[in-house]
């Protein structure tokens, strides 16, 4: 099958290089920013807006489930159409939507608004890197993903700071409203400097798939989330929380019974769960991004309504456990090469679990700023030894030939894990609404734990063998390196972007199609 990625990269200067791949950074700045900017100005949308806790949620949740179900779809779309003009549209559909986002006058439509906008980032993320691996050569590629993911960790851990500030100036509007004149420069910037390329077949679409799995996934978080808003009783007329979450599952029972029925190009390979480490690192993945959809939305809360810290504040407070993530996510990587992944990941894990624990202990009406850091730099540490980690476990002992497919299960699942972890966290907040902050927050938090304790199970189950040298295949011979996910280095080296909280969304930007190897 024809692709993009086979074809050898354009030449050109320096320069031109270095503007090519800043081109490509500011897409992928903006879809990141979103991920962290919004949570921030939760409070200050339910005071403008009146909304209630639930729909405040939604604001988020629309956002990170409309980016998570469409991601394999859009690099399918990128391979068809060209990941320039898929590139092009993803962006324009971006700006637009954040340009109705600001201008909403009431939550159902800023909702739907955050819904497009999640539309456009799963057609701007994949993109962005696939034409960083089709543009630049192999002895350049590895340097070129690195600024990917630096500008990807960066943009996570600026959004809650900027998302503080742009509050306290402007209002929550000015959050979406900033969004504009970066998207139109990059939108201006691709057009003139990025080169057309042909188009490759990118195989078939599976519509029925899309929509099996679109429907069945938007109800069941639904029914999770709004649960607790309609008494899980009747939503309108015969629609009851129950029936909507017994719909879910027929249209995912539908889903799973003819992803088993297509072995020609199935939207979900169900073979790949065949394979122990990679069924143990998806699992894992999703249950980190479980954690961070779920820790960081009760804090930004509490830190603000319960404590009555400003935005920036609230978001200041996050920075530095990002950036001790993106280092020790660096660290992890390294260390993959000579300490088995598994050790690190359940570390990582047992971190996280325990800088969350503390922080959920430590709630008090009257704690200090800084001794809740001390907590989130534990988890910090946390994320970095756990994210860089999973993605080379998935991996490992897998055919070549499905590492394409097994990127877009990888990155859904975290993205997914993401998406449900603010559902089920707002459910709970909801459901102890009429209590104290602190109680209910910590109910919240308890959530996250329950979460990192699933991920430190899924780590008992990755193969003591599935080393960063080698790796069993089904029969049990060896066999040289396994191959890794798209941007993740052999020694397990995920790009920094991976390695951030909420990082989801970064992580979600990694292409279907597995780097081409070098000429010669």
């Amino acid at each position: 099958m024809p692709s993009l990625l086979h074809e050898p990269p354009a030449a050109g200067s320096a320069t031109a290089s270095r503007a090519t791949l800043w081109v490509l950074c500011l897409g992928f700045f903006m879809i990141c920013l979103d991920a962290t900017i919004v949570t921030v100005a939760v409070p200050d949308i339910r005071q403008s807006l009146g909304a209630s806790l639930d729909a405040a949620v939604w604001v988020t949740s629309a956002y990170a489930l409309c980016y998570a179900v469409p991601l394999v779809l859009a690099g399918r779309l990128g391979d068809r159409y060209g990941p320039r003009r898929m590139l092009l549209t993803g962006l324009a559909v971006f700006v637009l939507a954040s340009l109705a986002c600001a201008l909403a006058p009431t939550t159902g439509v800023l909702i739907a608004g955050r819904a497009v906008q999640g539309l456009g980032a799963a057609l701007v993320g994949p993109q962005t890197m696939a034409l960083i691996v089709h543009l630049f050569p192999a002895e350049q590629r590895g340097r070129a993903l690195g600024v990917w993911g630096a500008v990807g960790g960066a943009a996570m851990a600026a959004g809650a700071v900027v998302g503080g500030l742009l509050v306290a100036w402007t209002g929550w509007r000015g959050i979406f409203l900033v969004n504009l004149p970066i998207g139109t420069a990059g939108w201006i910037a691709v057009q003139r400097l990025l080169p057309e390329r042909r188009p490759g077949t990118g195989g078939r679409l599976d519509p029925w798939g899309i929509a099996l799995s679109g429907l069945g996934l938007a109800a069941l978080l639904f029914g999770v989330q709004s649960g607790e808003a309609y008494d899980w009783g009747t939503v309108a007329g015969p629609v009851t929380i129950p029936s909507v979450l017994v719909f879910a599952a027929l249209c995912l029972g539908v889903f799973l019974w003819s992803q088993w029925r297509n072995t020609a190009q199935p939207l979900l390979p169900l073979r790949l769960f065949r394979h122990r480490d990679f069924s143990a690192g998806a699992a894992g993945v999703a249950a980190l991004g479980l954690a961070m959809g779920g820790l960081f939305l009760p804090l930004m809360l509490y830190l603000q309504s319960g404590l009555g810290y400003s935005p920036f504040a609230a978001g200041a407070a996050t920075v530095p456990m990002f950036v001790l993530a993106s280092l020790c996510a660096r660290t992890a990587g390294t260390w993959s090469a000579t300490t088995s992944p598994r050790a690190l990941a359940a570390a990582g894990f047992l971190l996280l679990t325990a800088g969350t624990g503390a922080l959920t202990w430590l709630l008090h009406p009257s704690v200090a700023l800084g001794l809740l850091m001390l907590p989130l730099l534990a988890a910090g540490i946390g994320i970095g030894l756990a994210s860089a980690p999973l993605a080379g476990i998935a991996t490992r002992g897998l055919d070549p030939s499905l590492v394409g497919a097994a990127s877009g299960v990888f990155n859904t699942s975290r993205q997914l894990g993401g998406a449900f972890g603010t559902a089920v966290t707002g459910a709970l907040l909801q459901a102890h609404f009429g209590a104290t902050a602190t109680s209910a927050t910590r109910a919240a938090l308890a959530f996250p734990v329950a979460a990192l304790l699933l991920g430190l199970v899924c780590c008992a189950f990755v193969r003591p063998s599935a080393g960063p040298r080698t790796a069993r295949n089904g029969t049990g011979s060896r066999r040289g390196p396994a191959p890794a996910l798209p941007g993740v280095r052999p020694d397990g080296e995920a790009p920094r972007a991976v390695a951030e909280g909420g990082g989801a969304h970064a992580q979600g930007c990694l292409p279907r199609t597995p780097p081409a190897p070098p000429n010669g």
